[in-house]
């Protein structure tokens, strides 16, 4: 049962990491920082940022690589695992269904979508993983 709770939790850190080579393909940070741009102009307090192609990169390389490291944990039965494992597969649930939708919005492609579903599925099966009863 941990094993596979471990395996769902690589397969959804592994769909990230697909994710941010289809971002990263298909210009993700054009729309993402125009956008901030026409946020912060609204709204000046926003404390959104705007990234640099290289910055973005390697700050999503290291949290991905910091995910797969994380799933040591899980077989290890430490604490917190369970309820990191539900944010997880969460942000990534609705990380995937925001792309479909503002896709659909925009009557358009948008950056992340062709990875999207890969998202929705490797995190429904995550939460779908993770043991009841655990902490």
């Amino acid at each position: 049962m941990v094993k596979r709770w471990a395996i769902a939790w690589c397969a959804l850190a592994a769909s990230l990491a697909v994710h941010v080579l289809d971002e990263a393909l298909n210009d993700f940070l054009s729309v993402y920082n125009s956008t901030v741009i026409k946020l912060r102009e609204a709204v000046p307090f926003l404390p959104l940022p705007v990234f640099t192609f290289q910055i973005w990169l390697i700050g999503l390389v290291a949290v991905v690589l910091i995910l797969f490291l994380l799933a040591a944990l899980i077989l290890r039965g430490a604490r917190g695992m369970r309820t990191l494992s539900y944010f997880f597969a969460w942000v990534m649930v609705a990380n995937g269904g925001w792309h479909i939708v503002a896709s659909v919005s925009m009557q358009k492609p948008m950056p992340g979508v062709y990875s999207a579903p890969l998202l929705l599925a490797a995190g429904i099966y995550l939460l779908f993983c993770i043991p009841k009863g655990v902490k």
